[in-house]
């Protein structure tokens, strides 16, 4: 199973990403996300074997209680790129306000799952939902204006719970299936 640990985006997100997608469908090289399946990925996995979901999803939920993260607002807004504006390999929309509580549960995730053997990020964690991913360079300068031109906010919502997420590929795109869902108390 390919798994990864997220926060997801409300429904009603889905229709202002799409919108703000679509300021890009001239930008030659620029792959779209689903805007239905917007999230913020906590930690991402990889491959898992099936047996070791008890084991993980119980880790999971111990480091979701440690992080002592209550239920909290987030606001989606902002836009930015990995790896830099002159070679771009993710356009993304950020996080204006709940960051840090984002960050608290990736550092408390990331603890227990690397101390399970899995690997840890190799850079430094930014609260983010991927917009986009870029092919080649062919729509650069369009992507390079609408970044540095446009200042979004997408709206507010409450997070309540992280989820472990399973994602299969297909050739219409991944498909994202919740394993199973972590509530914040």
């Amino acid at each position: 199973m390919r798994l990864f640990v997220s926060v997801d985006l409300p429904d009603e997100f889905a229709q202002p990403i799409a919108d703000l997608q679509a300021e890009l469908s001239d930008a030659s090289g620029l792959n779209v996300t689903d805007p239905e399946q917007a999230h913020v990925t906590l930690t991402f996995l990889g491959e898992v074997d099936e047996d070791r979901l008890p084991t993980l999803a119980d880790e999971l939920a111990a480091a979701v209680d440690d992080a002592g993260v209550d239920p909290f607002p987030v606001r989606y807004g902002g836009l930015g790129v990995f790896p830099d504006l002159e070679y771009i390999s993710v356009v993304w929309l950020g996080v204006e306000a709940g960051g840090g509580q984002l960050t608290e549960l990736h550092e408390s995730i990331e603890d227990r799952t690397t101390a399970m053997g899995f690997d840890p990020e190799d850079h430094d964690f930014t609260p983010h939902v991927t917009l986009a991913r870029m092919e080649h360079a062919g729509g650069k300068e369009l992507v390079q204006e609408f970044v540095r031109d446009r200042d979004p906010t997408i709206g507010e919502t409450t997070v309540e719970a992280v989820r472990l997420t399973e994602s299969t590929l297909t050739s219409d795109g991944p498909v994202y299936s919740t394993v199973e869902r972590f509530p914040l108390e």
